[in-house]
């Protein structure tokens, strides 16, 4: 198998590999009718989108002004772009007055205390779109991850026994339904009174959105994961308890791979959920981010307002979508059955 053959399968795209089956002759009246149905299908359904915004659109108006198409969002994109551009330019000028001045000071014989002053002074420019995305990035792999070291060992627990599963399950069913507008209340209340600090490593706000991911996302993973112990092959138990494996030998040899299909799927729903959950918890925290950036948007009421916010939609969605098959290509890179069928 070529790496480009691998590429293909591991990025889930079949139209790569169509084409490349195409060109080596592979059955290439197939190949080539997969791969043009395969893209004219995309590119009719990506068009008879575009066309029914841009009419729709123009039939809309708001008291911002008329409903921006996607020539008016493809143009605020630009321009947020610019924006970022600007902006890390003038930090960079920044940081280089900041050095210039460094080195007269050090010139001069000043002591590191005032040379440590000048040094501590930071940029304070408002962070851009692009920044902001990157700080949604953050917060969501921080609640995401916490999540899943809490999720994962109590579903292994839940699936193995029956005892700690009907102790757990009346917990789980009713944290299960809770909105993230629920627990971003009390996160808040508790964050603020137990985070206390002079020097604080994180800010609040930040702690506060992750672990409302954390609390949101949970679920998802406990469940699938407590389904996919709970139904490992009892022939394969009978073989660990024949070799007389222990307790963790069984677990990382029998149980883990067999329920990795099943583990795997409730991350992906947890990652899509705290991705989700992550925006509500922006705009209420007010924590910089893409939820804040949505959020500041609708106060600030611009012509330019509804465009970017639709840019920030769009900015959502395909993230999601990246999250969701990154973690699909960690499943196959980690899963023992090469030739499963994953989507």
């Amino acid at each position: 198998m070529s790496n480009i053959d691998v590429t293909a399968k591991t990025y889930d795209l079949p139209w790569l590999a169509r084409a490349m089956d195409w060109l080596a002759g592979d059955g290439a009246e197939r190949a080539a009718g997969g791969l043009i149905q395969h893209l004219l299908l995309s590119l009719v359904g990506i068009g008879l989108f575009l066309m029914l915004w841009a009419a729709a659109a123009s039939q809309i108006q708001t008291s911002l002004g008329q409903l921006p198409g996607p020539t008016q969002v493809w143009s605020q994109s630009v321009a947020l772009w610019d924006e970022h551009r600007e902006e890390h330019a003038r930090e960079a000028a920044f940081n280089e007055r900041i050095e210039q001045r460094v080195e007269r000071a050090v010139a001069s014989g000043a002591s590191e205390e005032e040379i440590a002053k000048i040094r501590a002074r930071s940029y304070t420019g408002a962070p851009t779109f692009v920044s902001q995305i990157w700080t949604s990035l953050v917060t969501v792999m921080v609640g995401f991850l916490l999540a899943s070291l809490i999720a994962i060992p109590l579903g292994i627990l839940c699936g193995m026994s029956a005892a700690v599963y009907a102790a757990m399950n009346p917990l789980i069913q009713i944290f299960k339904p809770v909105s993230p507008l629920a627990w971003l209340p009390l996160v808040t209340i508790i964050v603020s009174a137990v985070y206390v600090s002079d020097d604080p490593l994180m800010s609040k706000s930040f702690i506060i959105s992750a672990m409302t991911v954390t609390l949101c996302c949970l679920w998802p993973t406990v469940i699938n994961t407590t389904v996919g112990v709970a139904t490992v092959d009892r022939d394969l138990m009978n073989v660990s308890r024949v070799l007389r494996l222990s307790w963790f030998k069984q677990t990382v040899k029998i149980i883990l791979p067999s329920a990795l299909p099943m583990i795997f799927t409730g991350l992906r729903l947890s990652l899509g959920i705290g991705w989700m959950v992550l925006i509500a918890a922006e705009m209420l925290a007010q924590n910089p981010g893409l939820g804040k950036f949505v959020w500041d948007e609708f106060q600030n009421g611009s012509s330019n307002s509804l465009a970017r916010i639709m840019v920030a939609v769009f900015v959502i969605g395909f993230i999601g979508f990246a999250l969701d098959r990154g973690m699909l290509m960690l499943q196959r890179r980690v899963s023992w059955d090469k030739t499963a069928v994953l989507r």
